[in-house]
Order: structure tokens, then C-alpha cells, then sequence
């Protein structure tokens, strides 16, 4: 493995960390400010619902979550593209055949429970916002989040969080692996 990848990937991989353990408090603390049904306010027809601090934490998940995703994937890309060894494109073993589609599964769980997370996290936080006589959220009715909907987008941002860095690990350790192969090959040559 080269030099700056030494230095550079327990760097990564640490940011990504953070970020997602930072994405899983906000959206817990978030369960917890979001506004309750007694806040909610009737006049006629009319709703009015204040807006909670729960809104700011939302946006803040929704950044990290973002932010640890694209470090999380680029790391994947870096490892691929600046690497010097290219016997990983060559014909492999059943065992290496298994391990890329273990790679991909975990790809695919990676950004499906990015996407469910962002769409829930997305909406949760939009109902956050004050909703004003008249206005409300959607067609001028006032929405409420639902209890555990918060809770659920954590769950998915450590499944993403988790599915992402396993996929990075596998990647290293297989491109590690392929460098060892590939000097082993070179000696006995």
C-alpha cells in the first residue's frame, strides 16, 4: 500500500465515523425536540403548528449523513483508481468471485438505506417547520411526526454508516491481499 494511503484512509474512515455517529445523536436528539400534539393550535378549520427545534437538528443530521456518505464513497473510488496494483481487473477465484459480490450487496444496502434514511430524515424535518394558519404542511393542513420516525433514521444511518465502512474495509483488505499476491508473484518469478 502506498505512503499517503497509510496516512490518509484511517483519516477518512475516521471523518466518516464522526459524521455518522454526529448524523445518528442529531436524529435522536431530534425524536426527542420534536413538537408533540399538544402543540397543536385549532381556529375553525385552521391549524397552526410552532415550529420545533427539532428542524435545525434534522437539516444538521441531513448534512453529516451526506458529507459521511460522499467521504465513504470516494474512499471506495480512491481505493480503486490510485492504487498501482491492477491484478484485482484479472481473472479471480471463486473465493474473490463471492467476495465482490459481498462487496456489492454491501454497496447497494449502503445506498438504499442512505436514500429510505434521507427520505424519512428529508420529510421528519420538513413537518418540523412552523405551520401557519392556513398554510400548514401540505394542502393547508397541519402534520405531526410520528413517534419513532426520528429513531428509525438513526437506525438507517448506522446500517449506512456500517454497510459503507464494511465496504471499505473489505476493499482495502482485498487490495491489500492483491499487493501481497502480486509481490509473491513477482519473487517467485
Amino acid at each position: 500500500m502506498e505512503k499517503h494511503q497509510v496516512i490518509i484512509l484511517p483519516l477518512l474512515v475516521s471523518i466518516v465515523i464522526a459524521l455518522g455517529f454526529i448524523s445518528f445523536s442529531l436524529c435522536i436528539a431530534a425524536e426527542f425536540k420534536k413538537s408533540k400534539k399538544k402543540d397543536l393550535r385549532l381556529d375553525g378549520k385552521y391549524c397552526y403548528f410552532p415550529g420545533s427545534s427539532a428542524f435545525g437538528l434534522g437539516i444538521a443530521a441531513l448534512t453529516c449523513l451526506f458529507i459521511a456518505q460522499f467521504i465513504g464513497n470516494s474512499l471506495l473510488i480512491c481505493t480503486k483508481f490510485f492504487s498501482r496494483d491492477k491484478i484485482e481487473n484479472m481473472s479471480c477465484n471463486k473465493a474473490e468471485k463471492k467476495k465482490r459480490i459481498l462487496v456489492g450487496l454491501f454497496l447497494a444496502l449502503s445506498w438504499i438505506c442512505f436514500g429510505i434514511a434521507v427520505i424519512l430524515l428529508g420529510a421528519a424535518t420538513s413537518m418540523s417547520r412552523s405551520q401557519h394558519y392556513g398554510e400548514g404542511w401540505l394542502n393547508g393542513e397541519c402534520y405531526i411526526v410520528k413517534d419513532g420516525v426520528y429513531t428509525a433514521s438513526a437506525i438507517l444511518v448506522l446500517i449506512t454508516l456500517g454497510s459503507t465502512l464494511g465496504l471499505a474495509i473489505m476493499k482495502i483488505k482485498i487490495r491489500k491481499r492483491n499487493q501481497v499476491e502480486q509481490d509473491t508473484n513477482v519473487h517467485d518469478k
